[in-house]
């Protein structure tokens, strides 16, 4: 009997530790897995516990309640940990609470529920498309659930049922992403031809152009009631320009039957975008680009030194910027896209500028505001793929489990569970 209550009473102290304990999940280098940490949190707040986002405190942080659960949840996915007191946590807060510090505690208080606008999957989930995108890679690592959509559902009104949207590597000009010189007697790309001129059609446009005008106008509706939007690649500049063309003949007769408008650029309303202006189309559709605004195909940056470097905020009175630019490094390595980078004297100057090169004058990672919502474009295609091309295959992400450049695309699907808006409707 004496044994039996000597156990209870040491369960008892064990169970009013744990209650009065946290999980600390450090983001310097020495932690494990950075991206799979991600998922950590995410997972914590789908069981409805709130998670701290420690801005600028080792590497930005996360800590929440200690539940044995959370804990065999990190040790199964590999993520680094510790285990501390009550007493300590709210020392750290204090810490980071004093006013001559960098940091801030912004709590994470509902899982973000997710959607990725992409094209038709198979039954493997595979994209129809021969290139895989960066943040479903990373999405689907980091064991962050998410729903795939498209023109339909964007145009029956099913972006409110979203906080976060991701682009994927579209071309909203109804150009079919200028492959037509490279790829134009692909099956693939002749396929994809078919199925957009039929979806246009299912949903009474003349033209794939029109179908995805107003999609974008969709989009650009979802960002304005409350939304957060992230693109990446050739979805960021061909968004604007769609925008500013809107109600403009912009393609050739290889891609939509008849001549482009002669007058087309002069046409072009730099009021209706969300980050850049006075930019110059490529008028050629055999040339792989579309305006002046992605420098590509003008850039002279050795591959060797080809990194960019992330702005520094202050994490009181910045938190946005602060949050997305979280990471165990202010450097991080270039990699190339169909889109690249931005000229930095064609993007607007409310727009706010997360990471440069600044030597090659490009812009890397840019954030703006639009209505209620938000908007994040970041240019390249895979940031552990330097240069990654039509049917490579794609980036093995346990090979990467630290990478500076996916950190960042999932400080944007986190954004939204600290920054909760009511959404206009």
């Amino acid at each position: 009997m004496k044994k039996l209550i000597l156990s209870i009473a040491f369960l008892f102290l064990a169970l009013m530790q744990m209650q009065a304990s946290y999980i600390l999940i450090p983001m310097e280098e020495e932690q494990k897995n950075h991206i799979k940490a991600y998922g950590i949190a995410y997972w914590v707040l789908e069981h409805e516990v709130e998670v701290y986002w420690l801005l600028n405190y080792r590497g930005g942080s996360f800590a929440f309640k200690n539940h044995v659960d959370f804990q065999d949840e990190c040790i199964t996915r590999d993520v680094s940990y510790q285990v501390i007191p009550d007493g300590k946590f709210t020392k750290i807060l204090e810490e980071i609470a004093h006013p001559e510090k960098n940091m801030d505690a912004i709590k994470l208080e509902v899982a973000p529920k997710i959607a990725v606008y992409t094209p038709d999957v198979n039954a493997k989930g595979e994209t129809i498309q021969p290139w895989d995108d960066a943040v479903t890679l990373v999405l689907t690592y980091a064991e962050i659930p998410y729903d795939v959509i498209y023109d339909t559902q964007v145009l029956e009104g099913k972006l409110a049922e979203y906080d976060w949207l991701h682009l994927h590597h579209e071309d909203f000009t109804g150009q079919y992403g200028k492959f037509y010189a490279s790829y134009g007697s692909r099956p693939w790309y002749r396929e994809h031809v078919q199925k957009m001129e039929g979806l246009a059609t299912k949903h009474g446009f003349a033209k794939v152009s029109q179908l995805k005008l107003s999609v974008v106008k969709g989009i650009r509706d979802y960002v304005a009631g409350g939304g957060f939007m992230f693109a990446m690649c050739s979805a960021t500049d061909t968004y604007d320009i769609a925008l500013a063309s809107a109600g403009v003949d912009i393609c050739d007769h290889i891609y939509d039957g008849d001549p482009q408008d002669p007058n087309a650029q002069s046409k072009l309303n730099f009021e209706e975008t969300f980050a850049f202006q006075k930019f110059k189309l490529v008028r050629d559709p055999l040339q792989y680009e579309y305006s002046n605004i992605d420098v590509s195909s003008t850039r002279k940056v050795d591959m060797k030194i080809d990194y960019f470097t992330l702005f520094d905020f202050s994490a009181k009175w910045d938190p946005v910027p602060s949050m997305l630019t979280q990471c165990h490094t202010r450097t991080v390595k270039g990699f190339m896209g169909q889109t690249t980078a931005f000229r930095k004297d064609l993007i607007k100057s409310e727009v706010l500028l997360l990471g440069e090169n600044k030597p090659a004058g490009e812009a890397r990672y840019i954030h703006g505001e639009f209505g209620f919502g938000t908007w994040t474009f970041y240019g390249g295609h895979d940031p552990e793929d330097y240069r990654h091309f039509v049917h490579d295959p794609a980036t093995d992400l346990n090979l990467h489990p630290n990478s500076p450049g996916y950190r960042l695309i999932l400080n944007n699907v986190l954004f939204p569970a600290a920054k909760k808006k009511k959404r206009k409707t």
